[in-house]
């Protein structure tokens, strides 16, 4: 099946060929320099998923797929949420989002800071010229450390431990994390739906 994922984000690209593997040809935005991704406007994370992948496959009969993801912290009622991989500003780098995010965590009560479980969620929007396929969706809980911890990864993986293990995402190795992340567990239920023949 060739997909067209809608990220010109090399990591991203990166792990959705890992995770989706040898059924699927994946390209990225990196091969249609000319198209431009839509803003982020959506209030939600399906909303923008859904927006970027229509933009994208309008006019063309290609399986795109979008995802939209992010940390979502409890002691800070929910962000960075839809805006994580903007927190610290347009432009800002994982370091810069990972600091404000640890400043964040110090300036909250410290009864909300004891509080320090977060989730990883992710949507996925599988799209064709225009028509939604699919939504599918995956969540992995943990919680926030107080140091960044490991250089694997990309985003707010050296901050985040999942649940049940003692090494955050930015220090286990990358097959471990695509058993386990938010990603995942999307690409998982996509997967399925494929060997449905749901979109044949």
């Amino acid at each position: 099946m060739e997909l067209l994922v809608a990220t010109r984000n090399a990591h991203k690209a990166r792990e959705f060929r890992e995770l989706l593997g040898d059924d699927f040809a994946v390209r990225d935005l990196s091969v249609f320099p000319e198209i431009t991704l839509p803003e982020e406007t959506g209030c939600t994370f399906a909303e923008n998923a859904r927006s970027k992948a229509i933009a994208i496959s309008q006019d063309r009969q290609l399986f795109v797929l979008a995802d939209d993801s992010g940390l979502e912290v409890d002691a800070l009622g929910g962000a960075p949420g839809i805006f994580s991989a903007r927190y610290a500003g347009e432009g800002a780098t994982d370091k810069q989002n990972i600091e404000k995010l640890l400043r964040a965590m110090q300036r909250v009560g410290e009864h909300k800071r004891s509080q320090r479980s977060a989730r990883f969620r992710c949507v996925l929007a599988l799209v064709r010229a225009g028509k939604v396929l699919g939504v599918f969706s995956g969540i992995v809980e943990g919680m926030i450390v107080d140091v960044a911890r490991g250089s694997a990864g990309f985003g707010y993986d050296p901050v985040f431990l999942p649940n049940g293990y003692d090494r955050t995402f930015g220090e286990l190795p990358a097959y471990v994390k695509n058993k386990i992340s938010h990603r995942a567990r999307a690409v998982h239920a996509l997967r399925a739906a494929v060997a449905r023949g749901t979109f044949d």
